[in-house]
């Protein structure tokens, strides 16, 4: 365990970036836990206000980012610095995608349906950076011999290969299947087989011509979404908090 944890998180440098990913998970777990106490009127913690100004908590969030960002790119990917660079980054990260609806929407979308969109960003993110951090391409690895040359040739040939497949969902308007096919290749795979979403790229491109595959896509689209909107909007709710009717 020694030997790979050296080989592969610390000689590649990759250690910031673990540590940038706990503290992004866990700012935003606390995060959560804390904004949903404040709404439930429980615990010493409340909304922080100036002069009458509701201050959001992606405002520390950039702040962090911003002290993180600098002294990572001043610092190197090595030493105690990177390390608790990392862990401002991260924690910043945390607490800025924490509020992505807010700033997507320009609004206090926070506990409305829209504000759901900050979970999923927070959950697609931690999913790509988990991927980058358990890559096993051999950047910054050093004297790698003939027989682990070729099982990282091999690798990175089917992370490619799934890379395709996950630009392909991705393209068919299939954004969770494309997701979850950066960890689990198969998820990928059916992602790129199967029929694009009605408004899709591939779609619009592919289907302008094909209006019996058009109409198939239309009738499967309402389909999924009535048999498995109901799931995803309760586990986003469980992750998140129940929006306010």
């Amino acid at each position: 365990m020694g030997h790979w944890w050296f080989r592969n998180i610390v000689e590649p440098g990759k250690l910031p970036l673990l540590l940038a990913l706990a503290a992004f998970v866990l700012t935003f777990a606390v995060t959560r836990v804390i904004t949903r106490l404040i709404r439930a009127g429980k615990g010493p913690f409340r909304n922080v206000t100036r002069g009458g100004v509701h201050v959001h908590h992606v405002v520390p969030g950039v702040c962090l980012m911003v002290v993180g960002g600098f002294s990572a790119i001043a610092g190197g990917r090595h030493g105690i610095g990177s390390g608790v660079a990392a862990v401002l980054f991260g924690a910043g990260a945390g607490l800025v995608l924490d509020e992505f609806a807010l700033i997507l929407h320009f609004d206090d979308v926070y506990w409305t349906e829209e504000g759901t969109k900050s979970v999923e960003i927070v959950i697609i993110t931690a999913a790509l950076v988990a991927l980058i951090l358990g890559g096993f391409l051999p950047f910054g690895v050093n004297e790698v011999g003939p027989d682990e040359a070729r099982d990282r040739l091999n690798v990175a040939r089917t992370v490619g290969l799934n890379f395709l497949f996950v630009l392909i969902a991705l393209a068919k308007g299939k954004v969770r299947m494309a997701v979850i096919g950066v960890v689990v290749p198969f998820v990928a795979l059916v992602g790129a087989v199967r029929l694009a979403r009605p408004d899709s790229p591939w779609a619009r491109r592919c289907y302008r011509r094909r209006p019996r595959a058009r109409a198939r896509a239309t009738v499967r689209a309402q389909r999924h979404d009535r048999r498995w909107s109901g799931l995803r909007r309760k586990a986003e709710h469980l992750i998140g908090g129940a929006p306010s009717r």
